[in-house]
């Protein structure tokens, strides 16, 4: 399985023969300044799951998602309602667009996708777990330290990509240690940092076990 950040709290998956992006944000949509480059090669990326976790401009971007939408192959498009209805005003009908809300799953070749809460200023944002090869990866989404989170986490986690940016209804560091103390995951990777602050990621990494910071645009095996 290999992963890249593309940013904020996009990803890039590349797994059981499918190509997912999660939350791109590659525009000057959200209007505040962009702290880190777009990468335009991520245009040629043929996706074929688009995962947006809720609707912000930063994870449900329609600049962004027409590089995408526009072309011909038809795209599984996993999200939940206020994301789902603001990407179907783009008017491109010939994707699979599935309301992914919390306790839904949805399988797609060998892997499968659960919405899971997250607690948010989105009313309609989740979280997800993705299970493939053997691997089971959390997903966070934007998301406060909720309680109820945890009841929805109902397989070992293997890593963990977790808000840290603590603006905006997320996590700050502290809470997001304990949330990856709670959850147990084998690996604990914080995104949603520098695209619009200069957070250094190391200070999550004083206060939590087994984190590894990712780095901008480079594939982590994993």
């Amino acid at each position: 399985m290999k992963i890249t950040w593309i940013g904020q709290g996009g990803l890039l998956i590349e797994c059981e023969g499918l190509t997912i992006m999660v939350d791109p944000y590659l525009s000057e949509s959200v209007p505040k300044k962009r702290n880190m480059p777009i990468e335009t090669k991520l245009f040629d990326v043929s996706p074929d799951v688009i995962v947006c976790t809720h609707n912000h401009l930063d994870h449900t971007d329609p600049e962004t998602l027409a590089h995408y939408f526009k072309r011909d192959k038809k795209i599984n498009v996993l999200c939940p309602k206020g994301a789902l209805d603001e990407i179907c005003k783009m008017g491109y009908v010939n994707h699979n667009y599935v309301r992914f809300n919390r306790h839904t799953e949805y399988t797609i070749q060998n892997v499968l996708f659960k919405a899971v809460k997250a607690e948010h200023s989105d009313i309609h944002p989740i979280g997800f777990i993705l299970s493939a090869e053997g691997k089971n990866i959390y997903i966070t989404g934007d998301t406060l330290y909720n309680t109820e989170i945890f009841g929805d986490i109902d397989v070992p986690v293997d890593v963990m990509f977790i808000c840290v940016n603590g603006e905006g209804n997320n996590m700050n560091m502290a809470d997001a240690a304990r949330f990856a103390d709670k959850i147990g995951a084998k690996k604990v990777i914080p995104v949603h940092w520098g695209m619009f602050d200069h957070i250094d990621p190391n200070d999550f990494a004083d206060l939590c076990e087994n984190v590894k910071i990712p780095r901008l645009y480079e594939v982590m095996e994993l």
